[in-house]
């Protein structure tokens, strides 16, 4: 039978159950917007991206409305119809454009950071390695009959980068730059060298001798210029402050003495109750600290000839001496083997700061000029070089090579290498401190090994 011509019967006429899921399923189709089903979840079949959370405001793309091409208007007319107005209300229909976001930091974006309210808080600085000190002396000098002697002060560096070591009777130089050895004198059979001491600047070198004299020496002609007395026994301490030198020696005093006038010293220094082994003068000319065998640290102004301050708390003799060249008035001391202490004062208030064990006999200090750091040799038991930072006072390092207590220390013009003698009858040669452009980066001559040599 032909059906072609067949109308169909309408909806309301049939009560076949064919055609009441058919009306069913009309009425679903013109109601979608209110049904639901109750077994699953309708999805649209187009999928639009949240745009909020999106950082395209990192990338300076350009926001436009290009709302006057032939697309955006039959786009508009597709999604708001032929009535929709040729410039929509961009506060309510704002989708073509992204949203604008404040610029933020490109760490917010690190996959690390889970938390944009930490970003601000997190510190993203990155952490500096711990500086590199080497272990080993990248030079050492045969230095025969260096004395083993607590109360000598035999090694000093000056600042044309010239060592002057006493050995025996004689003053040796040995140039750091070409590495030649020069005697500069020699005292003869009945004395001995107890003391060298180069001036801030120039070619002069001050020596102390057994017999109590000082003598001052011009390097550069290897000649000696005058002889001064004063001094009844050796004279183990020297100090010099422009064109003042000062020495201290076994009887107990302290001459100051100028260079420039004919007079063989122009002020006695009285205060210390047995001999002077320590005497530096600070960074700034205006104050003296000497130390003696009496376990006594004094202070003294250019014009005083009896101390300003007296600091009694060290058990021991008080050869360590250092002035800080980053913070006026602050005074490192350091006692022997029943202190084994390294004290630190302020001059300026008068007060005592901190005290440091550190283990054994101290028997020098230096400052570095680059860094704000120390360094100390010590003797019994250990015969340690220690590097500190200042003013935690933690151990950078801890360099070890010589067989008796360090008796002797001096530091290079560039703040960087530090010299050690002992009773060993050595001169090592250690790089401990950076240099004042690059901190982090070892010196040259550190990273090499010259070997072996003798100073004479």
């Amino acid at each position: 039978m032909d059906h072609s011509n067949t109308v169909p019967p309408s909806p309301s006429s049939s009560s076949s159950p064919s055609s009441s899921f058919s009306s069913h399923r009309v009425e679903r189709m013109i109601n979608s917007n209110h049904y639901k089903s109750p077994s699953r979840t309708i999805c649209s079949d187009r999928f639009i991206p949240y745009r909020s959370a999106s950082k395209f405001s990192l990338f300076d793309i350009p926001a436009t409305d290009n709302t006057s091409t032939p697309y955006s208007s039959l786009l508009r007319t597709a999604l708001f119809g032929p009535d929709a107005p040729l410039t929509p209300d961009k506060t309510s229909h704002n989708i073509f454009r992204y949203k604008t976001e404040t610029r933020q930091s490109m760490h917010s974006l690190s996959p690390f950071i889970h938390n944009d309210d930490v970003v601000s808080t997190v510190n993203h600085t990155p952490v500096k390695p711990p500086r590199k000190i080497p272990r080993s002396p990248y030079k050492v000098l045969d230095a025969p009959a260096l004395q083993d002697d607590f109360y000598l002060n035999l090694v000093d560096w000056s600042s044309l980068n010239v060592l002057a070591v006493g050995l025996g009777n004689c003053v040796y130089l040995w140039n750091a730059c070409s590495s030649k050895v020069t005697k500069l004198c020699d005292l003869g059979n009945d004395d001995c060298v107890c003391s060298v001491g180069w001036a801030q600047r120039g070619t002069l070198l001050a020596v102390g001798t057994n017999s109590g004299q000082v003598q001052i020496w011009d390097a550069s002609q290897c000649k000696m210029i005058r002889t001064m007395e004063g001094h009844r026994l050796r004279v183990g301490a020297l100090a010099w402050s422009s064109s003042l030198l000062s020495s201290g020696g076994k009887d107990k005093n302290i001459y100051q003495r100028d260079i420039r006038a004919q007079d063989d010293f122009v002020s006695k220094l009285s205060g210390h109750k047995s001999e002077v082994c320590g005497l530096k003068w600070s960074y700034d000319n205006r104050e003296l600290a000497s130390g003696g065998n009496d376990n006594r640290l004094l202070v003294w102004n250019q014009h005083s000839t009896q101390p300003v301050l007296k600091y009694c708390e060290h058990t021991a003799a008080v050869k360590a001496i250092a002035w800080s060249p980053h913070v006026h008035g602050l005074l490192a001391s350091g006692g022997g083997t029943a202190d084994r202490c390294i004290r630190f004062w302020n001059t300026t208030t008068n007060s005592h700061l901190s005290c440091m064990d550190t283990g054994s006999q101290v028997c020098n200090l230096a400052w570095s000029k680059n860094v704000n750091e120390l360094v100390s040799t010590h003797g019994y038991s250990q015969n340690q070089i220690i590097v500190w930072r200042y003013p935690t006072m933690s151990k950078l390092a801890t360099l070890t090579g010589h067989t008796y207590r360090v008796l002797y220390l001096a530091i290079s013009p560039d703040g960087q290498t530090i010299v050690t003698g002992a009773g060993d009858e050595t001169l090592r040669f250690w790089n401990v401190f950076p240099s004042l452009k690059s901190q982090n980066t070892e010196s040259e001559i550190g990273a090499l090994s010259f070997g072996r040599t003798i100073i004479r």
